[in-house]
């Protein structure tokens, strides 16, 4: 009972509807097949793929008339030369069967990976225009998954949409073929088959609710596992292995609990499926063989009408499963519509055209407020300030005070609740983020180091790095010395996390970094934290021959110093 109530707060709360309650679904869907229009080479693609197993189906309803032609005609009139005719005829059928089964495989290939490569770049560039909010209110585990809901569509459409199509007409084609040779029997196989299709609707929903937490708590275990081997360092220095690693194995347990019930209702439609289609087949051999019996049918007929048979209920069963493969994409067209149906940055703001110059460079503040949530307080409110162009200006006050906040607004991360800031007499947030971006550069808290070269890292991977242009900024940064005294000098692979990097030599590799933009405005939000005073003097004096805007945000008096005016936030925002 104490570990029960350690479960709970002691407070309730209770939720009743009002006369104007109403039941809304949010859930925001997007539809698969319109994805497919936009995929180049998709038609002449999708047709050859059609055609092939069209040819591949017509070699199949033929082959049951070997068997019956062989039984009815060569066996019964010992007629060794039509055997050998017969033979040889289907013999070639047989190989070039074969032939074409393998084109269909290459032309699906080929589909398969122009889909993948196609939907999955639009996908990426789809996310990575949309806002830093985004991405702030999210795990990257959950980010990952939706991402990856890209390939289960693509596998599921061209594995299964295609033949799906195709398999539907060859099954009404194949039982158009049972009908001609027995109503009876071909009655009895739809009865079966209609019993299949009740059961598997019926268990449809139960299948659909696994599936669905089984990626959900994927995603959780995905998240926690990132988590962990990103803050290793924290892990180890408290001594919380064993937390950890039990945490994330219940995490694993609950997605393999909810993968096994998935499987075990894979498994019972197989068994179902084996017990109904057995069932039918011992009935359609009785009946047969009395067929046979009473002279309505020959042998080869009743060979011929079981190949059929089995050829219908392998497409119809196939058939089935196939269809409830496609419903089950919504599931996945749901998490995917979170990225692809977001709002991104230009979208925002799609009805401007960028300014090709700017007259100056002032910024204006003009009554910016902003908060994260409507019940939330305000960070900032009514907030006014001109910032001229040239000038170093710092913002300064206790934690929580919105230093950070304010930066990331006028970078255009973040979009004020209600005022204006202007550059050069343009409204930021009434144009893209380029704008702001194309002439302003920025070292952020938590900005990283990408896995590559010290030089890669400051030219932040330029096609044409100028090498002379990156040590000037290295040197800016004061880290040219520590660089070269390396064995591999600016040469050294780095990256976010197997660096052996310093704070310190992180920090001034970053600010190197967004001094080779070359930029009118620098944004620095803490960006000296980790540095020395020494340090921290020697760039200070190197940023001041720079004649550009540089807007800091520091709590450190010697930072302070550097500025032409301090505005402390927790006095007048």
């Amino acid at each position: 009972m104490e570990e029960v109530s350690r479960c709970f707060t002691g407070v309730a709360l209770e939720l009743f509807p009002n006369t104007q309650f109403e039941e809304k679904h949010e859930t925001r869907k997007i539809r698969v097949l319109p994805m497919l229009r936009g995929v180049v080479g998709l038609k002449r693609s999708l047709f050859q793929l059609l055609l092939l197993a069209a040819v591949l189906q017509v070699f199949a309803l033929a082959s049951p008339f070997f068997m019956q032609w062989v039984i009815d005609h060569a066996i019964v009139s010992a007629d060794r030369d039509l055997l050998l005719t017969l033979a040889l005829c289907f013999g070639l059928l047989m190989i070039v069967r074969q032939l074409v089964s393998l084109l269909q495989t290459w032309a699906g290939m080929y589909l398969s990976t122009s889909l993948n490569i196609q939907w999955k770049a639009n996908v990426l560039r789809r996310l990575m225009d949309l806002p830093v909010s985004y991405f702030a209110k999210r795990h990257l585990g959950d980010v990952v998954s939706r991402f990856g809901s890209v390939d289960s569509i693509q596998s599921t459409l061209t594995s299964t949409f295609f033949v799906l199509v195709l398999n539907s007409i060859m099954a009404v084609f194949t039982l158009g073929l049972m009908y001609l040779y027995s109503p009876s029997l071909t009655t009895v196989v739809l009865v079966v088959l209609l019993i299949y299709i009740g059961i598997r609707w019926v268990a449809y929903y139960p299948l659909r609710h696994a599936t669905q937490e089984n990626i959900v708590h994927a995603a959780k275990q995905s998240s926690y596992f990132m988590e962990t081997i990103r803050g290793i360092q924290t892990v180890k220095l408290f001594d919380k292995n064993a937390q950890r690693h039990a945490a994330w194995l219940n995490l694993f347990i609950d997605t393999i609990n909810t993968g096994l019930m998935t499987q075990k209702l894979s498994a019972l439609f197989g068994f179902t499926n084996g017990l109904l289609f057995g069932i039918a087949n011992i009935l359609i051999v009785y009946f047969g063989a009395v067929s046979v019996l009473d002279g309505v049918f020959t042998v080869g007929a009743l060979m011929a009408f079981m190949s059929y048979k089995s050829q219908f209920e392998s497409k119809a069963g196939s058939l089935i499963d196939q269809f409830v493969q496609i419903k089950m994409l919504g599931l996945h067209a749901e998490r995917l519509a979170d990225i692809v149906l977001e709002e991104t940055e230009n979208e925002q703001n799609n009805d401007f055209r960028l300014p090709e110059n700017l007259e100056h460079f002032d910024i204006q503040i003009e009554n910016v407020s902003f908060r994260y949530a409507e019940n939330e307080p305000y960070i900032l409110q009514d907030f006014s300030l001109i910032i001229k162009q040239g000038t170093a200006i710092a913002f300064a006050g206790h934690s929580g005070c919105g230093k950070s906040t304010l930066i990331q607004i006028l970078t255009g991360s973040l979009k004020p609740e209600s005022g204006h800031v202007l550059l050069g007499g343009h409204d930021i947030h009434a144009l893209p983020p380029a704008f702001i971006r194309t002439w302003s550069a920025s070292v952020m808290q938590n900005d990283v180091l990408f896995t590559g070269s010290i030089a890669e890292n400051i030219s932040f991977f330029d096609d044409t790095p100028n090498m002379e242009k990156i040590a000037f900024c290295a040197q800016m940064a004061n880290i040219h010395h520590e660089i070269v005294a390396m064995p591999m000098a600016y040469e050294t692979l780095i990256g976010d996390m197997g660096s052996a990097l310093s704070g310190g030599q992180k920090q001034r590799i970053v600010l190197a970094r967004a001094l080779y933009r070359e930029p009118k405005i620098l944004f620095l939000d803490e960006a000296s934290s980790h540095l020395d005073i020494n340090n921290e003097r020697v760039i200070n004096d190197n940023l001041r021959q720079l004649n550009i805007t540089k807007i800091m945000v520091a709590h450190r008096q010697e930072t302070l110093n550097t500025a032409d005016s301090v505005v402390y936030l927790d006095k007048v925002a």
